[in-house]
């Protein structure tokens, strides 16, 4: 590792233990791993060394490891949950006709062959260079130690581990569908996270993550042909070539060599992903922030112009995301072509390459790569609070397609509203706190994960207001990065910033499956005045924004604070005057304010005009009054 890395690194893990007090801790690992993989069979070979380091308070007489590999087989419980939920994975089913001639949708899973399953198997399992005991439970590897990891302590743990690269049904596997060879994810034998809420054993059938951060140091020997990408600084650059070696350095390969062995370090980071082909090309892109980008794609010349197109584009949104949220904290990002659609990884992504411009930056790139700061940086637990990252990475994707289109949108998140209005009314809803493994279908997982989750942090800036929620989203990375969040942590960000209450709005969005639901119940003329009687429908409270527009082509804001949130909003449009009325207490279900004009000089009132309240009927939201003179 050179001095700047390692720099690098030491930053980075100091960062993580300052906050280490009594109720806060984390683990940490360090991996060294030396694979061979043979490119004919498609199975590989390895030893690791794993220095396990104790933070917590808890003697620890068991660890837990993940072996990924083996769910991509014929009766695991990836299989049976594919068999079993109403509507599996396209990706990971084919369509087949029965006897009877009625089509179903069955596990691809189930008909892999041997030498097309995924295999980890573990041995030679020592603490300290004393034999452990390990059992085997699906895709996960039970260890009793040898001697028991007391708190504050390290241990090493080395095994021998061989696997299989399965054919490609989810994420990791070999020869996709668009024929890049090898996608290397949740490859080798990976410790399971261990924090203040226990261990996070769970078995993997194809939802997501929850990791320990640490150092990789990694050495991957394969045939010489193959180009590789992933996490981690290559170390012998100037020996491997292919695009990573320094300028004016030749790389001469002597005929003779059959492999190359690539080295790479990689510091305090979540996993190491990699892929190979023989047929990708490299292209390094330098910018001005300091994060040198990778691209690696197939040799196709249907795609190579898309891809071309797509580097300084990812150059803007890599740039407006630190601008928005933070600094990327590594010197080095890559975007390959592998994988079975998008997936983030550290320090790199995996995409499918061959759509549009458009599809490949706006809707793979953009969100991938926001997953560095929300999952790689911050990273929340996934599995239990997919909806942190998924949500915050889908906010943080819109204002950078937003903001990198020619042409603005006043709310680009209008799909992410639309896809959450759809589920909230078709009854199907699960709370934000489901178990990402656990939700019933896997639609309801995507919409509440990704769009009810995204729609946390723009109901900020309807609640707190934009500057406020803007800068929440920079001190919550600022607070939080390399610490494991929880949604409390979140809630408590925004509320520092801001001053309001929100203890209740993280409860009844994530936790229930309440709805927003406000109605204009009544219009009538009093005085020469207007009097609007409001109604709370739903479950939820939320503070009001009414606004008024008259006859004359004037307009008139009013707002109403929620009593509950002991806060008074900024008006977001200065332009339009704006009266705060009383506030409206949770208890009462109707409110009654005053418009000083009289009803017939009215032409609309509007509950909500900026769109950002995720009322499920907006129908009752806006009273026009037609024929006015």
């Amino acid at each position: 590792m050179t001095n700047k890395l390692f720099s690098i690194a030491v930053l980075l893990f100091t960062s993580t233990i300052i906050a280490q007090t009594d109720s806060y801790w984390q683990q940490k690992v360090d991996y060294k791993m030396e694979v061979s993989m043979d490119v004919k069979t498609y199975q590989y070979k390895g030893k690791q060394e794993l220095l396990y380091t104790n933070n917590s308070k808890d003697t620890l007489r068991r660890v837990y490891y993940h072996l990924f590999n083996n769910a991509f087989q014929p009766g695991s419980e990836m299989d049976a949950r594919l068999q079993s939920i109403p509507d599996p994975d396209r990706r990971m089913v084919h369509k087949v006709k029965t006897a009877e001639g009625k089509e179903i949708k069955e596990s691809r899973l189930k008909s892999l062959k041997p030498n097309e399953i995924g295999f980890l198997k573990i041995s030679n399992f020592k603490q300290d260079g004393v034999l452990a005991t390990t059992k085997e439970v699906s895709t996960i590897l039970e260890v009793d130690l040898a001697q028991p990891l007391l708190p504050g302590k390290s241990t090493l743990l080395t095994l021998d581990f061989e696997g299989q690269v399965p054919v490609q049904i989810r994420r990791s596997g070999r020869n996709n569908i668009e024929g890049v060879e090898l996608s290397m994810a949740q490859w080798y034998p990976k410790m399971a996270e261990f924090d203040f809420e226990g261990w996070h054993a769970d078995p993997y059938i194809a939802r997501e993550f929850h990791s320990v951060w640490g150092n990789f140091d990694v050495k991957i020997t394969i045939d010489k042909e193959y180009i590789l990408g992933g996490t981690g600084y290559l170390q012998n650059k100037n020996e491997i070539g292919y695009g990573y070696q320094d300028n004016g350095v030749v790389v001469n390969i002597p005929k003779k060599q059959k492999t190359l062995t690539w080295h790479f370090l990689a510091p305090n980071v979540l996993d190491f992903t990699w892929a190979a082909d023989k047929n990708y090309l490299h292209d390094v892109v330098k910018t001005d922030f300091g994060t040198t980008l990778h691209f690696l794609y197939k040799n196709n010349p249907k795609i190579i112009d898309t891809w071309k197109k797509a580097q300084p584009k990812t150059v803007q949104l890599m740039d407006f995301y630190n601008k928005t949220i933070g600094k990327y904290p590594y010197d080095q990002y890559s975007v390959i072509q592998g994988g079975d659609g998008g997936m983030e990884y550290a320090m790199c992504t995996l995409v499918l390459g061959e759509g549009t411009l458009d599809g490949l930056v706006n809707s793979v790139i953009s969100h991938e790569m926001a997953h560095s700061w929300f999952q790689h940086v911050l990273a929340s637990n996934e599995s239990k609070h997919p909806w942190m990252d998924e949500g915050g990475a889908s906010f943080l994707e819109d204002l950078g397609v937003n903001e990198i289109s020619e042409t603005k949108s006043k709310n680009p998140f209008s799909g992410a509203y639309k896809s959450y209005m759809d589920l909230a009314n078709s009854g199907l809803e699960e709370p934000l706190s489901t178990h990402g493994d656990h939700f019933g279908y896997n639609k309801v997982y995507s919409t509440c994960s990704y769009y009810k989750g995204e729609l946390f942090w723009t109901q900020l800036i309807y609640l707190i207001g934009e500057e406020n929620t803007m800068k929440t989203l920079k001190r919550y990375y600022e607070d939080f990065k390399f610490k494991h969040p929880t949604p409390n942590d979140l809630k408590r960000t925004a509320e520092r910033v801001s001053g309001a209450n929100l203890d209740w709005y993280l409860t009844e969005w994530t936790q229930t499956v309440n709805k927003i639901d406000f109605g204009i119940k009544d219009v009538s003329e009093n005085n020469n005045s207007t009097t609007v009687i409001l109604e709370r429908i739903g479950r939820i409270p939320m503070p009001m924004d009414i606004l008024v527009e008259y006859n004359d082509g004037t307009q008139e804001s009013f707002y109403i604070p929620l009593r509950m949130m002991s806060f008074e909003k900024e008006n977001p449009n200065p332009s339009i005057n704006r009266t705060t009325l009383p506030d409206w207490a949770w208890a009462f279900p109707t409110y009654t304010m005053s418009i000083n004009k009289p009803k017939n000089s009215i032409k609309k009132i509007t509950i909500d005009p900026s769109g950002l309240m995720a009322d499920v009927k907006k129908e009752n939201n806006t009273i026009i009054f037609l024929n006015r003179n």
